[in-house]
């Protein structure tokens, strides 16, 4: 019992110090409250002196700024109305310059139409002195004004056609000079490089017979040996009186040198039958397909032309038994490819193509006898199926004027050719042809008005022209010489150069009587 009165008398104590220990927190935060209170109001009453005391700054330095602003402005608004004044001051001066200009232009003006009257008048006063002049003039010379005036421009004419004439044959000299100095280097390098013979070929072969007793071993029993050979040749065997020689004849040089060969490997072995000359005839014909081969290789490798088909280099072998007026046609195509190369690499064009064209040029000639056509268009066709270079082909097409040079190289083909079949001995020209380039140049130069004679002199290499001394004048006889030599150009076709000599003669007759 006493313990239950203890512990209540504990729990009582405790019950009565926490309830005076919560009164005296309270007490304690009532007063902590009311001192945070008058700490927070004494705060906000110092804030509030200081954001006076900083607005009343705050509107001290605006109202600093907006003075020092305005007295800015009032500043530059003086300056503007300085600039202003000084402008309306200039502009007025400006208004009164332009009235005293226009006062003066308007007294000009007046002084101009013053003027104008007065030269019109002077006008008038001219136009009637002119007038009264020229009738003067007209009556005094006995000319009217049409008659003056084309003779006038006679007078004129004259002195500019002579002119015209001195200054022509002073280019044409310089041109002719500079042309004909560079020509003949280059042409006379070219040549010298490429010297060559010629010998004129006939269309026989002759073959030498060890004795005449042989003859008739050649002709057989009843012509049978001789007839033979010829049909399995194709040509004619001449066996006539002419000593320890058998003639061979036809158009042909392929079947004339395998004709002449198998007759001579007939008469070397000395068994002369049918039978054995058509294995000589065979045997002939595969030596001379092994030549052809051989000169053709021997002709690319001469000129240094690679890559060419094996048919085209066949047809180039070929060319060593075909001849031209007298010239052989594959020392002719090699000439005409060195020449052309030389040329070409004085004149820094491609010496390749030059060369390359100038080998092939005639190798139409190698089947112009089997087929229609001439060697150039043959040739042009052959080129075409072998798929040879389009401008190298132009080139062969072109060496003979039959279209357009596309290139230089093709045109130093052409020299190359005329060079070549101008050598002596190279080239035979007919009769016919020769008396006929003859007649058309004297025609040429006949059909010129003031024209009196022509004569073709030198072989063609020159014209002499007599003119009409009253229609033809010195100074005309420059333009005749030049046109003259522009037609043959144009018209005729001719090796080397044809040299227009003008004469003009003056004579004057008086009898003493």
């Amino acid at each position: 019992m006493n313990y239950i009165i203890i512990i209540a008398a504990i729990l009582i104590s405790l019950a009565i110090g926490l309830a005076i220990g919560m009164m005296l927190r309270k007490r304690i935060a009532e007063s902590k409250i009311q001192g945070a209170e008058k700490e927070a109001k004494r705060l906000v009453d110092m804030a509030k002196v200081e954001a006076e005391n900083l607005k009343k700054e705050e509107i001290f330095k605006a109202k600093e700024e907006i003075i020092k602003d305005r007295e800015e402005l009032e500043k530059e608004i003086k300056e503007r109305r300085g600039e202003i004044q000084k402008q309306e001051s200039r502009i007025i001066q400006k208004e009164e310059n332009l009235e005293r200009r226009s006062d003066n232009f308007e007294k000009r003006e007046k002084e101009l139409e013053q003027e104008y009257q007065s030269l019109d008048e002077r006008k008038k006063d001219v136009e009637v002195l002119y007038t009264e002049q020229l009738d003067k003039l007209q009556k005094i010379a006995g000319l009217n004004q049409e008659e003056a005036k084309n003779y006038l421009l006679q007078e004129i004419e004259k002195q500019i056609t002579s002119e015209k004439a001195a200054l022509i044959r002073e280019l044409d000299q310089k041109a002719k000079e500079q042309a004909t100095k560079n020509a003949k280097e280059i042409l006379g390098y070219a040549i010298q490089k490429c010297a060559a013979d010629h010998t004129s070929e006939t269309t026989v072969s002759i073959v030498s017979l060890p004795n005449d007793e042989i003859k008739g071993r050649i002709i057989g029993r009843e012509g049978r040996n001789i007839k033979a050979l010829e049909t399995l040749t194709g040509i004619d065997l001449i066996i006539d009186d002419t000593p320890e020689a058998v003639v061979i004849s036809g158009f042909d040089p392929l079947r004339r040198e395998v004709a002449k060969i198998a007759l001579e490997k007939l008469i070397e072995d000395g068994r002369i039958h049918p039978a054995k000359i058509e294995e000589m005839v065979e045997k002939a014909k595969e030596e001379v397909s092994a030549t052809i081969k051989a000169e053709g290789e021997r002709a690319t490798l001469e000129t240094g032309v690679n890559g060419l088909h094996p048919d085209l280099v066949n047809l180039l072998g070929k060319l060593k038994y075909r001849t031209s007026y007298g010239q052989n046609v594959l020392n002719h195509s090699i000439e005409v490819s060195n020449l052309a190369r030389i040329m070409a690499e004085e004149l820094g064009l491609d010496a390749k193509r030059a060369r390359r064209a100038g080998l092939l040029h005639d190798i139409g000639k190698a089947l112009d006898h089997d087929m229609e056509g001439t060697h150039v268009e043959i040739g042009v066709d052959i080129l075409k199926k072998y798929k040879e270079n389009p401008l190298v082909i132009n080139a062969v097409e072109a060496h003979h004027g039959d279209v357009e040079p596309q290139t230089l190289e093709a045109v130093l083909v052409q020299a190359a050719d005329a060079i070549s079949a101008s050598r002596p001995g190279a080239r035979r020209e007919t009769l016919e042809a020769y008396i006929k380039r003859l007649q058309e140049l004297e025609s040429i130069a006949d059909s010129f008005d003031g024209v009196e004679k022509s004569f073709a002199i030198q072989a063609g290499r020159e014209i002499r022209v007599i003119v009409k001394p009253e229609k033809i004048s010195d100074d005309q006889m420059t333009i005749l010489a030049r046109d003259i030599a522009k037609r043959i150009e144009d018209e005729m076709e001719y090796p080397g150069q044809i040299k227009v000599n003008i004469i003009r003669e003056t004579r004057t007759i008086e009898y003493a009587k």
